[in-house]
């Protein structure tokens, strides 16, 4: 290892035991690097200079004032909309209860508090059962004629109200968050790296869930009937006058709108068609970058180099990046491999970690991708180098599903060197002309010199030797042989016997090396075989049992999906592989293309599922269908919104977008069941129904739709840590929730009206 400029310095990784807790192990460490730099001897420090706590203290505490300002913005839509701050707070009440449940069922399936499992926590989601049965509760209490003369209500009366309110809506409430908890198993059946990164989510979003459903089925009727006010108020709030300009407009409009229920319609799915081609042209990635706060640089010399070119390189390198940018704080250099090759590198090879100063301090730039183009800038004013910036986790990542650090990766398969040395360039020129390739890589496969000894061996004969003997000389001279230990205390190292480094330089020493003979003398090898330099394979990468080069690349500015579709055609258009050669595409794009494969076959049977659940609870396979409309609409605003802010759909995205059908499906319910409630007391126009029906609910369903998707606005917004994987999730929510509210309270009185018409004719 290289520490900054400064030259060789012995470095050591600590390796974590798989499944233990990071934070944990980090500490320990910490304490025990403490304790063994007291016994060093005098002027050797111990320097820790690559923390994941660093990465992980930072996401975290993002995701905390996420949460945290999220928790406040629902509590001030839910006092806003309820218009008394004692529901308000019954309802917010749900948030601490359901996580310190959710928490307690972390603990007891060992899933710990990270990015991902508390990133994706919104409590909108948590509170919308509970949101339903308050509002039924206070619309009980100021707008039933029962108590239309009275002042205040006894505790009998109070249970009663309480008791008849949560009773109507009960049914939508538990309906509501099964389907929410059903949307989330397909993230279940993900496999991998996006199956690591999104169950632990999965599994807390469902314990909240779980403990939600429990509290509004339980705790939310029995607090509301103890701590509400008994008292009747027959004076109006602001929240009640806000929603009766509200409810005046939408009536009005909606009067209107049902005189044009094919132009809604068709409106309708007009939008949809848009946005289903807006969707096929967005692109794709895997999963957006994780800011770690810190750079990993692939750092390459020219193939055959030695040690001494590589570590001189990588010294020039750290001197550059010290000097000119005031944000790095260290750089340490990790090249070749060690004796234990836990990360195997050539020796031109080297792993530049560039340690960084906090955000806030920067100066040459303002974000990760600016300073690494700059860098990158900067240090190629070496001459024969290759870098590559990227963060250390990433790079692992990458290196582990594919073999190469690169974030997609191409590998050509075929039987001989040189023609996969050949097309190898050819993609390479393919890929330099891709707008967003950057750090082309390609591996190298000729261009190591080997010594070759050929032996004479009549010439051996004469002499009376045998090639076993000489290559014992070769060996001992060359490479070494133990002759025996040296003990120092405790310690035992071998004792070493080789020539001496400056009789080992060149082809000639090697020509030169003395071999001994029968009667004494000794002869130079030169005499006994033709010694001599010659190019030959670097290395021969095996993969499936078939032989493999590589041909890596970054992704800057642009989406993974898009790049690797326009790299393949280009090269099926220019690129005419021998019989038996064949190219695959791998990294990100892989792995996107498996996880949207198996997302494929889960979402659909997850949809059938909350399907049944429909049917079973409306006991009707048309009313199932119109609730279901409710998807598609939510759908447009999810992808509108992903496109107006730039982003590619991810399985960040696709995880937002799972979310978002529970939520659309149980506004639809809340709907549709207080439509079928109206028609049961015996009214039939169903102009009438719809009007009354939506009257009496667009206070719930706004309350619904604006809490869960504003709770997710501090993440769509944030720039912090870790924010990067929750933007895309967060703005199909709220994009999809915003438009989807907007449109189902047209379009599903429309759809209630057409087929309850169709119905009617049918039974008659």
């Amino acid at each position: 290892m290289c520490y900054n400029d400064q030259g060789e310095v012995a470095g050591a990784v600590v390796m974590m035991l798989k499944g233990e807790n990071s934070s944990r192990v980090i500490k320990n460490v910490k304490e025990r690097v403490a304790q063994i730099q007291k016994t060093l001897p005098e002027g050797v420090i111990l320097e820790p200079f690559l923390d994941r706590t660093k990465m992980v203290n930072n996401a975290i505490s993002n995701v905390e004032k996420n949460l945290m300002e999220g928790a406040l913005i629902v509590i001030f839509i839910l006092v806003l909309f309820l218009g008394n701050f004692r529901a308000g707070l019954i309802v917010a009440s749900v948030i601490p209860l359901a996580m310190l449940f959710a928490i307690c069922m972390m603990n007891f399936f060992g899933v710990s508090g990270n990015l991902m499992s508390l990133g994706a926590l919104d409590f909108g989601l948590i509170v919308d059962g509970a949101v339903i049965i308050v509002e039924a509760i206070m619309h009980q209490l100021t707008h039933s004629k029962m108590y239309a003369n009275q002042v205040s209500l006894d505790s009998k009366q109070m249970d009663k109200t309480v008791f008849n309110s949560a009773s109507k809506m009960m049914n939508s409430a538990i309906f509501g968050q099964l389907i929410i908890l059903i949307v989330y198993l397909p993230i279940f059946t993900l496999e991998g790296i996006e199956g690591k990164m999104f169950k632990p989510m999965v599994q807390t979003v469902s314990f909240a869930l779980i403990g939600a459903f429990i509290l509004s089925i339980t705790y939310i009727p029995m607090i509301s009937s103890l701590v509400l006010s008994k008292k009747i108020r027959h004076n109006k709030t602001f929240s009640d006058k806000m929603m009766e300009f509200v409810e005046f407009h939408y009536q009005k409009s909606l009067d209107k709108v049902l005189n044009f229920k094919k132009t809604v319609i068709i409106t309708a799915l007009t939008l949809f068609i848009i946005a289903i081609y807006i969707l096929s042209n967005l692109g794709g990635e895997f999963i957006p970058a994780l800011e770690e706060g810190d750079f990993a640089v692939e750092f390459r010399v020219l193939s055959g180099s030695n040690l001494n070119t590589t570590i001189e390189s990588t010294k020039k390198a750290a001197h550059i990046l010290k000097t000119r940018f005031p944000e790095v704080l260290q750089i340490v250099s990790k090249i070749g491999s060690g004796e234990i090759p836990t990360d195997p590198m050539p020796m031109e090879a080297a792993d530049m970690m560039v340690i960084l100063k906090d955000k806030k301090e920067w100066t040459s730039a303002k974000n990760f991708p600016d300073l690494a183009e700059k860098m990158t800038a900067a240090v190629e004013e070496i001459p024969g180098i290759l870098v590559s910036f990227q963060y250390p986790v990433q790079m692992r990542f990458n290196e582990l599903m594919t073999g190469a650090k690169q974030d997609v990766v191409c590998k050509i398969f075929g039987e001989n060197l040189d023609t996969l040395s050949k097309y190898s360039q050819k993609v390479g020129d393919l890929v330099s002309s891709i707008e967003g390739a950057k750090n082309l890589y390609l591996e190298p496969v000729t261009g190591l010199q080997q010594v070759i000894i050929d032996y004479n061996r009549a010439a051996i004969a004469q002499y009376g030797l045998n090639i076993s003997d000489i290559n014992r000389v070769i060996n001992i001279g060359l490479a070494g042989q133990t002759t025996g230990f040296v003990y120092e205390g405790e310690k035992r190292f071998d004792m070493v016997v080789r020539l001496d480094g400056d009789q080992r330089k060149n082809i000639e020493d090697v020509q030169n090396l003395l071999i001994p003979i029968n009667n004494g003398t000794q002869i130079p090898l030169h005499q006994l075989a033709n010694v001599s330099l010659k190019d030959s394979p670097n290395q021969i990468q095996r993969e499936d049992a078939k032989r493999r080069i590589i041909i890596g690349f970054n992704v800057r500015g642009r989406d993974v999906q898009s790049i690797v579709q326009e790299l393949q055609l280009k090269v099926d258009a220019k690129l005419n592989l021998p019989p038996g050669y064949y190219i695959t595409y791998g990294g990100a794009f892989e792995n996107l293309n498996a996880a949207k494969a198996r997302l494929g076959i889960a979402v659909p049977i997850a949809l059938l599922l909350i399907f049944l659940l429909l049917y079973f609870s409306f006991n009707s396979i048309i009313q199932g269908i119109l609730i279901y409309s409710a998807i598609p609409l939510s759908a447009i605003g999810g992808i509108f919104f992903l496109a107006l802010r730039g982003m590619p759909f991810s399985i960040s995205a696709g995880v937002g977008f799972i979310a978002l059908f529970g939520v659309a499906v149980l506004n639809g319910i809340v709907l549709i069941a207080e439509f079928n409630r109206i028609k049961g007391e015996g009214l039939h126009d169903t102009k009438r129904i719809v009007l009354m029906g939506t009257k009496i609910r667009l206070r719930p369903v706004l309350m619904t739709a604006f809490v869960a998707s504003l709770g997710f606005l501090p993440m769509a917004l944030s720039n912090g840590a870790g924010a990067e994987v929750q933007r895309p999730l967060a703005t199909v929510v709220i994009g999809g929730l915003l438009i989807a509210t907007f449109l189902t309270l047209y379009v599903l009185p429309i759809l209630y009206i057409i087929f309850e018409r169709f119905s009617s004719k049918s039974a008659s």
